[in-house]
């Protein structure tokens, strides 16, 4: 069930409210929010304590709530309001499924490298201590949260779709000013890569073994078309030498029977040279 509509409820919606306090299954609180406060449609979000065997420094054990059925318009800033009256947030990250890969905002704002959820998906809410993770697995309201307020609305349909077109039309300004940005800490992260290499090839290991790199004293060979081409060649002739030639019966009597054909392809041909000159009358035998 992910809709429930709290008008249609023969007891009235204060009844649903009181519904919701005394829900639990499997672990789970139910905790009732809507998208507005014109709204008659309940959405029921179930919440728990996350379990996790290992460690994991993005969800840690102890701190973090597991929320289920978040709508698509539910956004962070919505989900940090809810749970900000047991404690501290700090941090709210999605998932498509438990136990997924976590959603992350873009650092870059022209070059997305990850798509937004647009379909119901899971939260995990990170308190900053334990006390307060656990006052928001027990949480109950008196009425529904309001996920869209007039202070903190949330954008949807048409107006979300033109915020969206207008920002996929970039300013040009800001837009050489994160290429110029990143090309820096690209050639920052280079030059570090470069003087780790060169260190690591000046420089014997444990076992006293030196490791060659293209930066060391003793640079390895680049890696070009040319020098793939001449390698395979060299293999391939290698290859070809090891092969055993006329090791086998059928193998001696085509050889043969190709020496011949070819002896008597010769023959042909000097034939035919020969009654060339003679017609040209410069055939001299003695």
């Amino acid at each position: 069930m992910k809709k429930t509509n709290a008008s249609d409820t023969s007891e009235g919606p204060d009844s649903f409210v009181q519904l919701c306090q005394e829900f639990s299954v499997s672990g789970f609180t139910a905790v009732p929010v809507k998208f507005s406060s014109g709204c008659q449609s309940c959405q029921l979000l179930y919440l728990k304590p996350h379990q996790v065997r290992g460690t994991d420094d993005i969800r840690p054990a102890g701190r973090t709530l597991f929320v289920l059925n978040v709508p698509p318009y539910c956004t962070k800033d919505c989900l940090h309001r809810l749970f900000s009256r047991c404690g501290k947030v700090e941090a709210v990250n999605f998932c498509k499924r438990p136990g997924g890969q976590i959603y992350t905002d873009d650092p870059s704002t022209f070059f997305p490298t990850s798509q937004e959820i647009r379909t119901f998906k899971v939260a995990y809410v990170v308190f900053e201590k334990p006390s307060g993770m656990k006052k928001a697995a027990g949480l109950k309201l008196s009425e529904p949260f309001v996920l869209s307020t007039r202070e903190q609305p949330v954008v949807t349909g048409m107006k979300k779709w033109c915020q969206k077109y207008t920002q996929d039309r970039p300013d040009v300004g800001q837009l050489q000013s994160e290429l110029d940005s990143y090309m820096v800490d690209y050639d920052k992260r280079k030059q570090e890569e470069l003087e780790r290499e060169k260190s690591r090839g000046e420089e014997p290991d444990e076992e006293g073994w030196i490791t060659v790199t293209r930066h060391g004293r003793t640079p390895g060979a680049p890696r070009t078309e040319a020098m793939e081409k001449k390698a395979l060649k060299r293999e391939k002739k290698k290859r070809s030498r090891r092969e055993l030639m006329n090791f086998y019966t059928f193998q001696i009597r085509e050889s043969k029977r190709e020496h011949i054909a070819q002896l008597r392809r010769k023959f042909e041909e000097d034939k035919d040279k020969i009654a060339t000159m003679k017609a040209n009358r410069r055939f001299r035998p003695y």
